[in-house]
């Protein structure tokens, strides 16, 4: 999971997006939101659909498996 905290930030911070306007975008709490890119939980199915189409990447860049 390092790859998808890291890279989940990266994007966050490159689209000029606050955690609390992540977390708004994905219907979850600021800090539910600030565990994903921490490590120490992992979004939804769903949400992480909704992380790949906020940012138009694929899961699998998101996760690793595809350098985009």
């Amino acid at each position: 999971m390092r790859i998808f905290q890291e890279r989940l930030k990266e994007l966050r911070k490159q689209a000029g997006l606050t955690q609390r306007e992540m977390a708004e975008k994905l219907f979850v709490t600021q800090p539910s939101y600030l565990r994903y890119e921490n490590g120490t939980s992992e979004p939804s199915q769903e949400n992480l659909v909704r992380i790949a189409n906020i940012f138009d990447v694929s899961v699998d860049y998101l996760l690793g498996r595809a350098e985009f």
